[in-house]
């Protein structure tokens, strides 16, 4: 096999004897060039894994560079080099679809990394076939699905800092695994962190780590969350709920790539790609004063928006299959069928839980099926229009009427304290024995 060949396009010759050595080290091939014009004409007649431009070129800008590959050549992974500080302009190459970046003076061990996750993208190692990971295990023929594994398997060719969008329930972290698993860090850890879980005080040791003694109760030294995803993927779920103090330390680990344990005096350099999600607009948390505007624009550079299942309705039966055979594998029964009636009570109901609802829903069924098919007195739900979480009521009593109004309070507290009774049942002035009684009867676990 051929070696992977990178193409330098850069007008200072220091610096490209510099890569060129630094990449010849690495076992590859490349050729240096000074310009865009020759850059293109280059890429047009030759084979290259991996394009290394500067921005500042004597005919354009490196950017130009970078749209032009994405629509010529967008299987080929193209990285900026940036002058130091420039951070805004870095951004925006990832925006427009570059790899990554590095920074002028040259970290040759930053590089190295750079280099070496770029060419497994192009056949030289894993990850090179993005698609093949994400069809599988994220269900739905949907047009919106579609889109969404075809955004995962773009997003999944960068090292972009990405933010995944949508109400709850609706599979954020399982975008976020497949992003991991797509691309050239798959082999890494992927760490996922409630962000939200985790107690304020505990949160920078939880995060960063912590050195024996800086703290009651630091009887040894701890690795952080980030230090345990070195090389991989950060997930930070429900990235809203940072307190503004760690928003800081989080923005100094994306800009400055090192992180600092507590009671240690230097800092340390880690490699990570940051994904992030959550169910609250982070735009207006800005505004509110709530969130980072600086912090906003690192995490959100490419952003990633879940569909709710109410807007793919044609991938219920498909999800409803897919899940009672995962629920019956569990628990060692037989795969029940599910029947015409229950399939159409399914396909129209609103779900404000999303997905995670309707797995709810499928094990409470699979549970009261008896020895048939799973049928519409197994299913605790009533349907109703599609575009609104209002139910057309007139047709039914009075008790029904009023079960449906209480079931659907007592979904939007739970998924307002996060699936925690106690919280939920505050929320809703009504003691936890109330709360825990009504869930039973109502059928809502």
């Amino acid at each position: 096999m051929s070696k992977p060949t990178v193409l330098i396009v850069d007008d200072e010759p220091d610096l490209c004897e510099l890569l060129s050595i630094t990449l010849g080290r690495m076992g590859l091939e490349s050729r240096a060039v000074a310009d865009l014009a020759t850059a293109r004409a280059a890429l047009k007649e030759g084979r290259f894994d991996l394009c290394l431009t500067d921005m500042q070129l004597p005919d354009g800008d490196g950017l130009e560079l970078v749209e032009w590959l994405q629509i010529e050549r967008p299987e080929l992974p193209v990285a900026v080099i940036t002058a130091h500080g420039s951070v805004e302009r870095a951004v925006r190459a990832l925006k427009l679809g570059a790899f990554d970046f590095v920074s002028k003076p040259l970290d040759l061990a930053d590089l190295r990394k750079l280099v070496a996750q770029a060419i497994k993208l192009t056949g030289h190692g894993a990850g090179a076939d993005a698609g093949d990971t994400v069809g599988p295990r994220l269900l739905g023929a949907s047009p919106a699905m579609q889109q969404l594994r075809e955004l995962i398997g773009r997003v999944a060719r960068s090292q972009a800092p990405v933010h995944i969008a949508g109400e709850s329930g609706t599979g954020k972290e399982l975008v976020a695994q497949l992003i991991h698993e797509s691309g050239p860090r798959r082999e890494a850890p992927f760490v996922p962190v409630n962000c939200g879980a985790i107690p304020t005080e505990l949160m920078e040791s939880e995060l960063f780590g912590h050195k024996r003694g800086s703290f009651t109760g630091a009887v040894a030294d701890r690795k952080g969350l980030v230090q345990t995803a070195d090389g991989g993927t950060l997930f930070l779920d429900e990235v809203a709920d940072l307190p503004l103090h760690m928003q800081v330390k989080l923005l100094r680990v994306i800009q400055e790539k090192t992180v600092r344990p507590v009671g240690e005096s230097r800092e340390t350099a880690v490699d990570v790609r940051i994904l992030s999600a959550t169910h609250r607009d982070l735009a207006s948390l800005v505004a509110e004063g709530l969130f980072r505007e600086d912090l906003y624009y690192r995490v959100n550079v490419i952003e990633i928006r879940v569909p709710p299942l109410r807007a793919r309705l044609e991938d219920v039966a498909e999800l409803a299959r897919a899940i009672l055979a995962r629920l019956a594998k569990r628990s060692r029964q037989p795969v029940p069928e599910i029947a015409a009636d229950a399939m159409r009570l399914l396909a129209t109901y609103h779900y404000p839980g999303n997905v995670r609802e309707l797995e709810n829903i499928l094990e409470r069924a699979l549970t009261l099926s008896v020895d048939g098919p799973v049928t519409v007195k197994d299913i605790a739900i009533r349907a109703g229009p599609t575009t609104s979480p209002a139910v057309d009521v007139g047709d039914l009593a009075l008790d029904a009427q009023v079960d449906h109004i209480q079931r659907d309070a007592i979904i939007k507290a739970l998924e307002q304290a996060r699936y925690n009774k106690t919280a939920a049942a505050k929320l809703l002035g009504i003691t936890f024995r109330a709360l825990r009684y009504r869930i039973k009867k109502l059928g809502i676990e």
